[in-house]
Order: structure tokens, then sequence, then C-alpha cells
């Protein structure tokens, strides 16, 4: 497999419990932009992606963690890797604004191949996110 020098957005779509509370969340503290919308979606600009967020009346909030790196990191979750000046202030955004955090920001495989900061956190639906930032960028696919 090859591995690409440019990358296309990807899109991807969760479930909400409720729009408003997820809009506030991804727009007003994440940042992003909203794009088209509807009385139960919402179109996210996701660091260059497209998330919608649509309304369900019951989401699942899977449950299933993998041990990695001494932490229970959530099975089914989703991020965007950023680069580490904006992945730093992200991160102090979100403890100033007294985010919880399932995993809290640091640094993962310190010394070692592919070491790389990350966080995790659920948004108000109980989606679990990932922020990452790799030390060196040429080893995202690195083993």
């Amino acid at each position: 497999m090859t591995i690409r020098t440019t990358l296309a957005p990807f899109h991807l779509a969760i479930p909400v419990g409720d729009l408003e509370r997820a809009r506030a969340f991804y727009c007003d503290l994440i940042g992003c932009p909203t794009g088209r919308t509807a009385s139960r979606w919402i179109d996210l600009d996701f660091f260059g992606h497209q998330v919608t967020l649509h309304l369900a009346d019951a989401a699942d909030a899977g449950a299933a963690t993998n041990p990695v790196d001494g932490d229970a990191v959530p099975s089914r979750h989703f991020g965007v890797i950023l680069d580490r000046d904006d992945w730093q202030s992200l991160a102090d955004r979100l403890q100033a604004a007294g985010c919880e955090f399932l995993i809290s920001p640091r640094v993962r495989f310190a010394g070692e191949i592919g070491e790389q900061a990350t966080m995790f956190l659920y948004d108000p639906s109980g989606n679990a996110l990932e922020f990452k930032s790799f030390t060196d960028p040429t080893q995202l696919f690195a083993h």
C-alpha cells in the first residue's frame, strides 16, 4: 500500500442526543465551523473533514475498551491529528473550560517510534474523541 502525500477529506456521521448541546461543544468549544444544517442534523468542518451530527433517539455508547500504553482506550472513537502548537492550544482551551477528560493530555510512547501527544474526551452525547499530535509526523504509519 502506498502512503498518500495528500489527504482526501473523510466523512463521518455520529449520533447525538441533543443537537444544540452538540453544536455548542463542537462549534463553540472545539471551534468547528458549520456547513449545511437541518432540523435533525448539522454538517461540521472538523479540521477540514466533514463530520455530521445526527439527532438520534438513543446513541450507542459502546463501552468496549482496549489497553494502549497503560490507558483504557475506547475502541469506538474518532479524532484528528494536529500539529503540536494547535494540539497544545486545544488542550489548553479544553482544560480552561473545565472539560472532563477520559484520558488527560499526555505524551504516549515517549522515546519510541510513533511518540505522540494525545487526549480523549466524550462529547455531550457520549461519542469518544481523540486529538493527537505526532512528535515526528512522518511516523504516522511507522511500526
